[in-house]
């Protein structure tokens, strides 16, 4: 028996590969597939099945270009619907790998169609259980993403029964493989770890607790922030299929001289620009958004672009199939290029070009007391501003920025500081401001991680005597 987990940290997802005597399984695999025909090469296998617990919002998956790669059914629990051929498994349906056996648990609740599958050794015994959405490490997925005209109590309450009897049931000892870990957004506050046992869950997971089926549904209800505008897109698109990546990458990478990606704008194509943040702020093209491979891409990428106009790419030389792929990944796949030679050959060609004052938190606690028209904007989740913020500061989370009102809301005649907690979102958000008109903008290195330790600082803590 031979089971693998793949763990994609920019969107906190796992992927799993199962195989056994010359077969494989995929469980919720990414959409770039080329780590598991590896695998599957390296193993002697042939991938059977394409086992996927939910449609997922918050990535595309790779599904579809992995079954026309290798012939191998996807399988899908009860109440799905979808535009592709899939098996639609019964609640309790056996599957065979080799010499081992899945077996379909249907456990609805975050998704309707939302599937666990519990796989047996060669022996028949319980070994570990693939859980999607349905059950993470501390925490459950949410109960509010798109399941037709249900209410999110009434989803909770299907998750309740899902997890009492179908999960609750099993014996400690049984391995727990989710969908997501830390940092995810399709939970509340998942636990650091990637995979976990039953028994541990019942232990420490609050959701697993012994409570009442009111009880449980106030707590999985109650402190859900609002989803990334993507999810409903990521969603459609896993229910009605996509391109294939071969096709995308052909037109993505195709490279523009500095004259014909000048010309792509002036057309209305966006710029990404998707160096590190760090290296952005000296020097960009003008109106640029700047989303850095060097954080959590992905989930910022599908945030804050847009999904009806064309990209073209400003990238590290060598980093551009990469950037393609992890965009690709949350169904942006309408990229029309990149700038051959990179930033350096736009800045070598003579044309405009753009930065950002980079400042250390020592300088704004020195500045704070001085200049009435400084205004701070904390560009961190709602949740992070509660837990400790800078006195005076403004809240705009950085997926409000894309709406227009929320960035009404800046006053263009102040001297603006962003920051976020270490320094990667709040470029993000000085690009969006930049193309929006504000340049008196300031972003503050090290965030608010560093500038609660800045003697002098004027800091506001719950339950701390404050400056």
């Amino acid at each position: 028996m031979f089971v693998q987990q793949f763990y994609t940290n920019c969107l906190s997802e796992a992927a799993y590969f199962i195989a056994s005597d010359g077969e494989a399984a995929v469980v919720d695999p990414l959409r770039d597939i080329d780590t598991y025909l590896q695998l599957a090469k390296e193993q002697d296998v042939q991938i059977k099945y394409i086992f996927e617990t939910h449609f997922h919002a918050d990535f595309v998956s790779g599904h579809l270009d992995l079954a026309r790669a290798t012939g191998a059914t996807i399988v899908y629990g009860p109440n799905t619907n979808a535009a592709f051929a899939f098996h639609l498994a019964k609640d309790g349906e056996v599957f065979r790998v080799g010499h081992l056996t899945m077996k379909a648990l249907h456990t609805p609740g975050h998704t309707l169609e939302s599937t666990c599958y519990l796989l047996q050794d060669e022996e028949g015994r319980d070994h570990c259980i693939f859980t999607g959405d349905t059950l993470f490490v501390g925490d459950v997925g949410r109960p509010d993403l798109f399941s037709g005209n249900l209410s999110k109590e009434e989803l909770a309450e299907m998750m309740y029964d899902s997890l009492n009897q179908k999960i609750k049931t099993l014996d400690d000892h049984v391995i727990v493989y989710p969908a997501h870990g830390p940092g995810s957004a399709c939970g509340k506050n998942l636990g650091k770890e990637t995979f976990s046992t039953i028994g541990a869950q019942k232990a420490m997971n609050y959701a697993l607790k012994e409570q009442t089926r009111e009880e449980f549904v106030q707590a999985v209800t109650s402190g859900l922030a609002t989803p990334p505008a993507y999810f409903p897109l990521n969603a459609k698109i896993n229910a009605t299929g996509y391109e294939p990546m071969e096709s995308l990458r052909s037109k993505a990478l195709e490279a523009l001289s500095p004259e014909a990606f000048e010309e792509k704008m002036a057309a209305g194509a966006v710029v990404l620009d998707t160096r590190a943040s760090t290296v952005f702020t000296s020097g960009f093209i003008p109106e640029s958004i700047s989303v850095g491979l060097d954080g959590r891409f992905a989930e910022w990428a599908g945030s804050v672009l847009p999904f009806d106009k064309p990209l073209i790419l400003v990238t590290e030389p060598g980093k551009e199939e990469e950037s393609v792929i992890r965009l690709a990944r949350v169904g942006l796949d309408n990229v029309a290029g990149y700038l051959q030679g990179g930033f350096e050959a736009w800045q070598q060609s003579g044309r405009k070009i753009d930065l950002i004052i980079d400042v250390e938190p020592e300088e704004l606690a020195m500045d704070i007391p001085f200049d009435n028209k400084l205004q701070v904007i904390d560009v961190r989740k709602p949740a992070e501003f509660e837990n400790g913020h800078i006195k005076g500061a403004e809240n705009l989370p950085l997926s409000e920025l894309t709406n227009p009102l929320h960035m009404a809301q800046v006053d263009d005649e102040a001297n603006l500081y962003v920051h976020c907690a270490g320094g990667y979102r709040s470029v993000i958000a000085c690009s969006l401001m930049k193309r929006e008109g504000f340049h008196n903008l300031r972003n503050v290195l090290g965030g608010y991680g560093k500038m609660k330790d800045v003697p002098g600082m004027p800091v506001v803590q719950p339950g701390v005597a404050n400056a």
